[in-house]
């Protein structure tokens, strides 16, 4: 698998880290952009959500026309309109212009994350997946990385071409999109069978452990859309991630304006706290990775990652000490990344290979509405009460019933008390 690892890994991660860049750069373009343009804590909420609207809306679709046109061109296809579009937002001037392209750009990145993992489930055998995954996923920190490091330096550009800095902001993390665009178009792989670099033997033991997973599954009844919205484990899988990645998202999407104000840092001083949370969440997410592929228990882990979650929304809300509120951030940093990667290489040995490119897509529409709500609620919380206390406490309170499910999830998949046939 060594060969599969670095032809197509490193090629996902550069992808991936700049799909996460796009979608929440705005976190960092709304300490200027904001006030330039007069938006309230509502409008930037409702803003902010809208790309996960338009993100779940199409998920399905997405993904039904990337097993239609192969992995390959559609994940270019993805990359490039979605590049343009972030791009486009540095001409944004009103609410309604800053809402349509919030919405267009998650509509352009539908698809992205189920169908890289419809294309890992193609290429990469249980033992190996949640290694391919966590070093997928590890794009997510490490934007916060580059994010945190970069984001302060083009906001510095103010005034350079008569543009704003939080204009800059989006060109420059924008357009690299569609040039990565082309290079996947190029080199990424379609399938074992297809990829000349393998030697048959090769081919043939990972063909041969794909379908001793799949063998090992019985065939669903349907595998349409509506039905994958009545597979129980597509439900449960989806509620939870409605829950995990609305509670993440929200603290994401306003976290440089929480951590300014809790702590007394300018915007540069947070950066480098953000680049911190982005390397312990990297190393988090890789360490989790290798353990749940050695010993399994994936569901376990992301339980105590949520439970570490919600410790860490609640101090940031009651401490008034900057360092445990650092501190608070660095736990939050380490968790909220890990979780989703266990989760979601979990969801090729939850589903059947038929099942699992509207499967995944469902469940990723239902976490993505999740991305939706929240931070339009968390808006109207900010602008109700002048503080983020009442939205740090929903983010704790949705932590709760998170942890509770994966230990739900974990032991109807352990003990198999969840039917995989759809309802008729």
């Amino acid at each position: 698998m060594r060969k599969a690892f670095w032809r197509i890994l490193p090629l996902i991660m550069v992808a991936y880290l700049f799909a996460y860049m796009d979608r929440v750069n705005v976190s960092f373009a709304a300490t200027q952009m904001n006030a330039d343009l007069k938006f309230d804590a509502t409008i930037y909420g409702l803003g902010g959500g809208l790309f996960f609207l338009g993100y779940a809306l199409f998920e399905i679709p997405s993904n039904l026309l990337l097993v239609r046109f192969g992995a390959r061109k559609w994940i270019a296809r993805i990359m490039i309109t979605w590049g343009l579009l972030s791009a486009a937002m540095m001409f944004v001037h009103t609410p309604g212009q800053f809402y349509a392209l919030r919405f267009l750009l998650g509509v352009a990145e539908a698809g992205f994350y189920p169908g890289v993992i419809y294309y890992f489930s193609s290429w990469f055998p249980p033992c190996h997946r949640g290694r391919a995954v966590s070093r997928f996923y590890v794009a997510s920190p490490l934007a916060s990385v580059v994010m945190g490091g970069v984001s302060s330096w083009l906001l510095g550009l103010d005034g350079l071409a008569h543009l704003r800095g939080w204009q800059w902001l989006f060109v420059a993390q924008g357009l690299p999109n569609v040039l990565i665009g082309l290079v996947v178009l190029r080199f990424l792989p379609d399938a074992p069978a297809t990829a000349t670099w393998l030697t048959p033997p090769e081919k043939d033991w990972i063909l041969g452990e794909l379908a001793r997973e799949q063998a090992g599954m019985a065939p669903p009844s349907h595998h349409n859309a509506l039905a994958a919205f009545r597979n129980p484990r597509v439900l449960l899988t989806g509620t939870i991630g409605f829950l995990l990645i609305g509670a993440i998202t929200t603290f994401i999407l306003s976290a440089p304006m929480i951590l300014t104000g809790a702590t007394g840092l300018d915007l540069k001083h947070v950066g480098y706290l953000v680049t911190a949370g982005g390397i312990v969440g990297a190393a988090t997410m890789l360490i989790a990775g290798d353990h749940a592929d050695k010993h399994g228990d994936r569901w376990l882990n992301a339980f105590w990652f949520a439970v570490v979650m919600a410790v860490a929304f609640a101090v940031i809300d009651l401490s008034t000490t900057p360092l445990v509120v650092a501190i608070a951030y660095l736990a939050f940093a380490g968790s909220c990344f890990a979780i989703p990667m266990l989760t979601s290489s979990g969801w090729a040995s939850l589903l059947s290979i038929s099942e699992l490119a509207v499967g995944a897509a469902a469940i990723n529409t239902m976490s993505q509405i999740g991305a939706f709500v929240t931070p339009f609620a968390w808006g109207v919380a900010r602008d109700a009460t002048g503080t983020f206390h009442a939205g740090l406490a929903l983010l704790f309170v949705m932590c709760l019933p998170l942890a509770v499910l994966l230990l739900v999830l974990r032991r109807q998949v352990r003990g198999g008390v969840v039917s995989r046939a759809v309802a008729a």
